[in-house]
């Protein structure tokens, strides 16, 4: 793990810390290989060095965001273009941790 990351979620207001550790965590479970930087001032996840999950916090939300998302049915409350879809999750939301892994699992089996 980054220190880089470490300190970056360390520093958000608690809940948003707890819910960046938690996608974090789930990004390593579902690809053990994946490296992590601080890039564009959030966390990247990258695996055979192309992105594969981003972390963006704003000052109501945490967006998890899935690149490489062409050609997956995501379900309702993903939002953007075809190739990366995003969630926002806020304060007291539940994440469902395993659509969010086997979402990004199907988008990075290509990368």
């Amino acid at each position: 793990m980054n220190q880089e990351v470490t300190a970056y979620i360390e520093n958000l207001p608690k809940w948003q810390g707890g819910f960046s550790s938690t996608l974090r965590d789930m990004v390593h479970e579902t690809i053990p290989e994946a490296e992590e930087r601080i890039q564009y001032k959030k966390p990247h996840f990258l695996k055979n060095g192309q992105y594969a999950a981003v972390i963006s916090p704003s000052k109501d939300a945490i967006a998890f965001m899935i690149m490489n998302a062409n050609g997956i049915d995501f379900p309702k409350g993903f939002e953007g273009p075809a190739e990366r879809k995003w969630i926002k999750l806020r304060e007291g939301d539940t994440p469902d941790l395993a659509l969010l892994s086997g979402l990004l699992k199907q988008a990075s089996s290509t990368l």
